[in-house]
């Protein structure tokens, strides 16, 4: 088949212009039929539709549109490629060196284009996935952080796994397999119409059992893909579950690994290295069983998909040597014919062996929806109505269960004013935490109403005060939105809780949960207050790592600084009464009196 080259460039831009046009349409209605229709298609729309649609932004719509052409533009370059590989080795069967030198100048041109081309796209592609993943990676964090779901989510049936993976790798994976995926199907489907095109061209006649099969070139490539991409899909199918499963043992294993971390000095000092190891080497074990099955799976399904592809090499010059010898076609038309055969072939089992980038792909979409709907459902459960104000601790009508209903607390009524401070007590397990928790609006087994300060103006301090990472500044200030830059008042805050020797540390970065001991991290704690002086302060068992003397003058201390904030204390020692004007006793069987 020949192609005048002076013609070539006016007919790919009437061709790209073309294919472009039906290539929108039928990935518009083909994109709303998969939306309505499939629950892949549904799950992908939850995740990427507020990206993707209109009333977002028209930019990624565009780019994507863009990395479309480039796809398109790319098939027409095959196109050019194979006709050029006609002419050439005609040239060289024909021993035309003028037709030989001019053909070279033509691949100098396509090269180049093509170079540039692969350039641009890769650029174009790379910052699609960027933009797509920083948008993505924001949106799963603010899903994850709104309404307290990183802290209710755990009170869900089914709680979700490992939600700082699917914030971090399932998101890339979902960026990168939507438009690699996307992208490549588009590919093949375009390359299956063009090449099958001249194919249809290149192909001739074949009897077959005495019955002569027009344009069999192209039936054969046809039922031969079909036939294995059958095949292939039965060989696969497994490998869907089988890499969610993957995906999640590796995450338990690796959260089993950092979790020793965190707590290595509690094993430690319970001697507990051995029950650790086999802790870890269990849930290592299940990954790699998952693994070998993983592996097994994937010897039959790769190995089919190879043998496939390496009998495809030579069946196109099995079919059309025999026209070959007998002078009906030249070697450049031999070679096109290899060269469409293995397009066409690529292009129809393009899903097939892409099948299993396509189970992971699956894995990713139910890991991803999943994560959104437990967030989703944490927000739902059930807590006390909270109404922010500024000047009172007001509490009416509280009801607190456990989890299996027993009551801890019922038709609990409680009202602060500024300066008022409130001391809870009662035997372990009565609820005194619990009841911060739902004061909080974080316990689901809980009805009533609140009001109180809300935001930075309500301060929690626990047995394990929380310690950012990051610079020491950050950790005193915190929850102060922002980098502090008020080094005096820092300063003063440490040295009042007998912390003087880190005022020089502020601007170090570290892990200071690990450096510094549970009583240091309790008395960061109490500076945190002293910096931020908010309207409220919980502490519970705050001081339990302090002696008597430290823990009365700390107290003391936020009396003295802070007359008009109210406190609400958990804690056992008689010796914090005398800091408290209210006392609250509870049973645990939902009786309670104040006094």
């Amino acid at each position: 088949m020949e192609m005048d080259w002076h013609q070539a460039l006016q007919e790919s831009l009437v061709w790209l212009a073309a294919a472009c046009v039906i290539t929108f349409v039928t990935l518009a209605i083909c994109a709303r039929l998969a939306i309505r229709f499939t629950r892949w298609g549904q799950q992908f729309w939850q995740i990427a539709g507020p990206y993707l649609s209109p009333r977002h932004s028209w930019r990624p719509l565009l780019a994507y549109a863009l990395l479309v052409v480039l796809a398109l533009f790319a098939v027409r370059l095959n196109v050019l490629f194979s006709f050029w590989y006609n002419g050439f080795y005609s040239a060289l069967q024909g021993l035309d060196q003028r037709a030989f030198w001019y053909l070279l100048g033509v691949f100098a041109v396509l090269a180049t284009i093509h170079v540039l081309r692969v350039l641009f796209t890769y650029y174009v592609t790379q910052a699609f996935n960027i933009r797509w993943r920083t948008w993505l990676t924001e949106r799963l964090t603010r899903d994850w952080v709104d309404g307290d779901a990183y802290y209710r989510g755990q009170f869900l049936e089914t709680p979700v796994d490992n939600p700082d993976q699917r914030i971090e790798l399932d998101v890339t994976t979902f960026v990168s397999g939507s438009v690699s995926l996307s992208l490549g199907a588009i590919s093949a489907l375009v390359s299956l119409v063009a090449f099958t095109g001249i194919l249809w061209g290149l192909s001739a006649p074949l009897t077959v059992a005495g019955v002569e099969v027009p344009r069999a070139m192209v039936f054969a490539v046809y039922v031969y893909v079909l036939i294995a991409t059958w095949i292939a899909f039965r060989l696969g199918k497994p490998l869907i579950r089988l890499n969610f499963l993957n995906e999640k043992l590796t995450a338990n294993f690796r959260y089993a690994l950092m979790r020793l971390r965190e707590y290595a000095e509690n094993v430690a000092f319970y001697q507990g290295s051995a029950i650790e190891r086999d802790t870890l080497l269990g849930r290592f074990s299940a990954l790699i069983m998952n693994v070998w099955a993983l592996v097994f799976r994937s010897l039959k399904f790769d190995g089919f998909n190879l043998a496939v592809s390496q009998v495809a090499v030579v069946f196109p010059f099995i079919l059309q040597a025999p026209r070959f010898f007998s002078g009906a076609i030249k070697l450049g038309d031999v070679m096109q014919t290899s060269q469409a055969f293995g397009q066409v072939q690529d292009s129809l089992s393009f899903f097939r062996e892409s099948y299993d980038t396509f189970a992971q792909y699956r894995a990713t979409l139910d890991r991803l929806t999943g994560f959104l709907d437990a967030n989703r459902q944490a927000r739902a459960l059930p807590h006390v109505q909270r109404v922010n104000q500024a000047d009172v601790l007001d509490i009416r009508g509280m009801q607190v269960m456990r989890p299996d209903g027993h009551a801890l607390l019922s038709d609990f009524d409680l009202s602060l004013k500024p300066g008022d401070s409130l001391l809870i007590k009662g035997p372990s397990g009565c609820g005194k935490t619990t009841l911060l928790r739902a004061v909080a609006g974080l316990w689901p087994y809980a009805e009533g109403e609140v009001r109180c300060p809300g935001g930075t103006e309500a301060l929690f301090l626990s047995q394990r005060p929380y310690l950012p990472l990051g610079m020491l500044r950050t950790a005193v200030a915190y929850p102060a939105i922002g980098l502090p830059d008020d080094d005096e008042r820092l300063g003063q805050a440490l040295r009042e809780v007998n912390l003087g020797h880190l005022v020089d540390k502020l601007e170090d970065s570290n892990d200071w949960a690990r450096i510094l001991s549970v009583g240091e991290q309790q008395r960061l704690a109490f500076a945190r207050v002293l910096f931020n002086r908010p309207r409220i302060v919980f502490l519970d068992e705050s001081t339990s790592a302090m002696d008597e003397g430290l823990e009365h003058a700390l107290y003391g201390l936020l009396r003295e600084r802070m007359k008009d904030s109210m406190l609400v204390s958990v804690g056992h020692r008689a010796t914090l009464a005398g800091f408290h004007s209210h006392h609250l006793e509870l049973d645990g069987q939902g009786g309670w009196k104040v006094a």
